[in-house]
């Protein structure tokens, strides 16, 4: 393989080039190589790489999906004699929605957006490595393990591919013994399938001003458990969704429970990252979810198996990007295609992936040998169901900006589920990106949460531990903050600490430290980091820049 700029490349690939494989980046990836096995165009290679250590690795959700994508992509899979097909699917049973209380759950009117007939309880993380297989029997190459850092760009300022960070530096930035250069991938489509707020579409959005009519994006962090729990209080293809306790009223969030699988249930808690006030703490929120009546009578006498958490997109239609550049195309959350209202958002991934690779597969059927841009896909997804879709419910999540509250964003948004469906002429805004939404910890009361007991609700590190997440600490730290000291000296007065509750694996910390002026020292533990994208998101100075370490390393999740 020849160097090139002091790493490693490969020869420019005829088709495509995925980075990082979640749902949205394996359906694409499928989608053109069925295409280009069809057209009998066999040696059409596609590329997915993946920073986890294995597909899956790092993917986590509630997860209740509505099978029309997966469905059209392997009509079988789920038949039984379909010796590959997908086995880990329970089907949605009866849905529930409770109004807590701090000890009472009311009963209210399941909106018609969250029934789940016809729908699925799955593993996310069992269900993307599941797809990975199929990916591979197609013939797509799948490289774990390879975390790319940078966004390589032609002369002519189009999209060539990407570049892996290098491997083998020390903690002070010098080579060690163990030191690779980085690789290069080139290919003529990028698709970059991140997830949520990723460190490539980051830079990608910025290059190209992807943003310049669309709103800022807005964002949820989700934490989940999964228990194993006593057979006589296990009721398979159950779901229970909850709003209200224990958020206060001008903090969106709500949570769940599904049961799945054998006596498994999924269980957990999402918090819209705008939420003003900076002593609360979503991870405590979490906790004290727990200890309600109507989780914690379900897993009493049960047995917590994992826990992870991970940011997710809220801002919906209004804040869609662009998302074809020249060279490649934003796929899945990358872009932000989850519908809120409805609580799903796997769909409408896997059907953006299959729209890409459709118009790759055209743009690169052309012959033409110039930069290729993905006209097609910027047009077939405002004419699919996924802009329509998010389309109708654009105002409810931006109504909860009001001076009620929850109350008054639940009057609103029953109002345009059961009455107007999103058939107005206006569209609501959202108010400021996250971070700017925190007040002064002085202007906000003080939130004291509960010793864990052990049983039901744990200390952070003991749940860090469930993640799998693992680092190398001998490497740079991956979450840069450039001055530590100045950092702190700018957010530790005003937000006193925020950092720290905001953080669900107890990455960030301040130390009592007399040397320092403000009496205490800005820490970061990175080989806590579990990668959710938090302290990226709602840094109140945006000071803190969320980048890959090392390929392989973060967590390693298991039913998630």
């Amino acid at each position: 393989m020849p160097s090139y700029n002091g790493r490693f490349h490969t020869p420019t690939l005829s088709a495509r080039l995925y980075y990082n494989p979640c749902p949205a980046g394996l359906s694409a990836a499928i989608r053109l190589k069925q295409l280009a096995n069809e057209s009998g165009n066999e040696e059409f290679r596609v590329l997915l790489l993946e920073k986890a250590g294995e597909i899956g690795a790092h993917i986590l959700s509630g997860a209740v999906i509505q099978p029309s994508a997966v469905a059209e992509l392997f009509p079988d899979w789920l038949d039984e004699s379909n010796e590959n097909r997908f086995q880990h699917a329970t089907p949605a049973g009866s849905d529930k929605m409770r109004f807590l209380t701090k000890s009472a759950a009311i009963p209210i009117p399941t909106p018609p957006q969250m029934n789940n007939h016809g729908n699925y309880i799955v593993s996310l993380n069992e269900f993307t490595k599941w797809l990975g297989e199929r990916a591979e029997e197609l013939g797509v190459e799948v490289y774990p393990g390879f975390a790319a850092s940078e966004v390589l760009y032609s002369s002519d300022g189009s999209v060539k591919g990407v570049a892996t960070n290098d491997l083998g530096i020390g903690r002070d930035g010098k080579p060690k013994d163990s030191f690779e250069r980085g690789m290069e991938f080139h290919a003529r489509v990028t698709m970059f399938a991140e997830g949520c707020h990723g460190s490539l579409t980051k830079q990608v959005i910025n290059k190209f001003d992807l943003r310049r009519d669309s709103q800022p994006q807005t964002y949820g962090l989700g934490l989940k458990e999964v228990w194993e729990i006593e057979p006589e209080k296990f009721n398979k293809g159950q779901i229970t969704h909850s709003m209200g306790y224990p958020l206060p009223s001008d903090t969106y969030g709500g949570a769940w429970m599904y049961h799945f699988g054998d006596n498994l249930v999924s269980i957990g808690l999402v918090v819209a990252l705008d939420y003003p006030n900076p002593w609360l703490s979503p991870y405590g929120e979490f906790q004290k979810l727990k200890q309600h009546p109507l989780y914690k009578s379900v897993l009493e006498g049960g047995k917590c198996l994992s826990y992870g958490a991970r940011a997710l997109i809220e801002g919906g239609f209004q804040s869609i990007p662009k998302v074809a550049f020249p060279g490649g195309a934003l796929i899945g959350d990358s872009a932000g295609f989850v519908n809120v209202p409805k609580v799903k958002g796997t769909h409408n991934a896997m059907k953006s992936g299959m729209l890409a690779a459709e118009a790759a597969w055209t743009a690169l059927s052309e012959g033409d040998s110039s930069s290729v841009f993905l006209y097609n896909y910027e047009d077939s997804l405002r004419k699919s169901e996924i802009w329509k879709e998010l389309k109708e419910v654009r105002n409810m999540r931006p109504s909860f900006h009001n001076p009620l509250g929850v109350y008054g964003g639940v009057m609103y948004s029953g109002l345009e589920a059961y009455v107007l469906k999103g058939r107005v002429p206006w569209t609501l805004k959202h108010k400021h990106p996250d971070h700017a939404a925190t007040k002064h910890a002085d202007k906000c009361t003080k939130i004291e949460y509960p010793k864990p007991d052990g049983k039901i609700s744990f200390d952070i590190l003991t749940s860090v531990s469930r993640t799998g997440t693992n680092h190398e600490e001998d490497q740079p730290v991956h979450l840069q903050v450039k001055d530590w000291d100045a950092h702190a000296n700018e957010t530790w007065p005003s937000y006193k600490g925020l950092e720290n509750r905001f953080c669900p694996a107890g990455v960030y910390e301040y130390v009592e430290d007399e040397s320092k002026s403000l009496g205490v020292r800005f820490q970061i533990n990175a080989q806590n980091c579990i990668h959710c994208k938090t302290c990226d998101i709602k840094a109140p100075h945006q000071d803190i820049n969320w980048a890959v370490p090392q390929g392989g390393e973060g967590p390693k999740y298991y039913k998630t």
